[in-house]
């Protein structure tokens, strides 16, 4: 993992392997790891990473728990420390969407956390997001606002802010969180690590606090493909409660992979000549290495990301919460209350007007996919303090969502790779997209990107593309 000039950045601990691998072979335990965590946590204290976590006598009983399991060595996350955006329910557990008036104690455990507990996983505590899951910042809370790990002020990105910031303070090695336009992908690039999103549907969202239900998404935030591939390995399954739900795609079956990519004058960074620069610089090393290469147009896919909040999706946010909004608009932080509202003014002939356009739109970007098998593009197109968003936190919060807003409109799988950093310290990060159900072979393309091996997928068609940060900061 690579880290800025300063010496801020990632600090990744062990991956979920060398977790699983220590706690079997007995040179570690889950109890040794849970003490460990709480320590992390500890010293951190409250610095907006967490909402709640478990406390340590609880913690470490439920490491003696696990231990104690008959076969527990053979689980595939033995131990694994873990935590979960606080819009998804823990039974016991307050869920809270970053609004305390809202909260309330869930009764049961949304089923893909219960895969993981039993997989063996351990239950860390509830992460850090903006504000009922509305935003892409981080600072749409009111609990103390993260800062990424790369320091200077920057944001964290929401809304899974404090899901990428515990991965990237190595406190655990993954965090389940969400993904409705962006949310988990901007806060990954912003700290270092790698962000998920897999088809919809393919996780079960019973038990996530709906921010938009028919876009909604559950993600995986962690430190490499391989913690993914574990993770997901287990996460992923059809439940009949969910009536999103759809089985898993093919795995990748070793064939050549054909990458598009946009023209360069097609890709927007804002102003930010040194993101332009390190991203560019990594698009040289995909030509070099890739056995195809693409022409795409960006069109289609900008179009549909405009619809998001240019439309009458912003009206489905008020099926959780308008009740709500309408009994205590106090409650709701001002950027937020303002968002939802203006769901309000949207008909149904708004809502058959935006469904058609979408339709039209999926229609082309999906012939575009007879071509091509992922498409490349930054994550993000430049950063963001704290001030600045706080400033200006629509336009700010749209600048972040420019290259991810349309991806669950348009039923795509992404992935937010880091792949170093720009010249002046920040971190890069490009994303990895392709069509719904094709999970895998977007992974393939993220392990290539970093180098990394894939224990269950094929060896890679072509040479794989690997990371340096030196390297980089040479060609820039």
């Amino acid at each position: 993992m690579t880290f800025s000039a300063s010496g801020t950045g990632p600090a990744l601990g062990p991956s979920v392997a060398e977790i699983v691998d220590s706690h079997a072979s007995g040179s570690g335990s889950p109890v040794k790891t849970a003490m460990r965590v709480a320590d992390a946590i500890e010293a951190r204290g409250d610095d907006g990473t967490w909402i709640s976590v478990v406390p340590r006598d609880r913690l470490l009983a439920a490491a003696r728990e696990i231990e104690a399991r008959p076969g527990a060595r053979a689980l595939p996350l033995y131990g694994v420390p873990f935590g979960v955006k606080d819009s998804i329910d823990v039974a016991g557990v307050p869920t809270t969407l970053a609004c305390p008036d809202f909260a309330y104690t869930a009764e049961e455990t949304a089923p893909a956390v219960a895969r993981l507990l039993a997989a063996g996983a351990l239950y860390v505590g509830k992460t850090s997001l903006d504000q009922f899951a509305t935003g892409l910042n981080g600072t749409r809370t009111p609990y103390p606002i993260p800062r990424s790990v790369f320091g200077d002020n920057m944001i964290s990105g929401g809304s899974s802010s404090g899901s990428a910031l515990a991965v990237a303070l190595g406190q655990v090695p993954f965090c389940v969180a969400t993904d409705t336009a962006g949310s988990g992908r901007v806060p990954a690039a912003l700290n270092g690590v790698v962000g998920f999103k897999p088809s919809r549907g393919v996780i079960s969202t019973v038990g996530l606090v709906p921010a938009c239900k028919s876009l909604d998404c559950i993600t995986v935030m962690a430190g490499c493909i391989e913690d993914v591939d574990r993770t997901f390995d287990v996460l992923a399954g059809l439940d009949d409660n969910d009536s999103w739900s759809r089985p898993r795609g093919p795995f990748y079956g070793g064939k050549p992979i054909r990458i598009g990519l946009p023209d360069a004058t097609d890709l927007e960074f804002f102003g930010d000549e040194s993101m332009a620069a390190a991203h560019f610089a990594i698009r040289k090393k995909i030509l070099r290495s890739a056995a195809t290469t693409v022409a795409v147009g960006l069109g289609p896919f900008l179009d549909a990301g405009a619809l998001l909040y240019q439309g009458s999706w912003v009206a489905e946010r008020l099926v959780e919460f308008a009740d709500f909004l309408a009994a205590q608009p106090d409650s709701i932080r001002p950027v937020v209350r303002d968002i939802l509202r203006s769901g309000e003014k949207y008909t149904a002939v708004d809502a058959f007007r935006a469904q058609q356009r979408l339709q039209e739109l999926r229609a082309e970007v999906g012939r575009g996919w007879r071509d091509m098998d992922v498409l490349i593009l930054p994550t993000i197109g430049t950063t963001f303090t704290v001030d600045e968003v706080l400033a200006r936190p629509i336009e700010c919060n749209t600048v972040l969502g420019y290259y991810t807003h349309f991806g669950n409109l348009l039923d795509l799988v992404g992935v937010a790779v880091p792949m170093g950093l720009t010249a002046d310290g920040r971190p890069l990060s490009v994303m990895v997209l392709g069509p719904a159900l094709s999970d895998d072979t977007v992974l393939q393309v993220a392990a290539q990107l970093l180098d990394e091996p894939r224990s269950h997928s094929d060896e890679p068609a072509h040479e794989p593309l690997s990371q340096s940060t030196y390297m980089l900061e040479e060609q820039l």
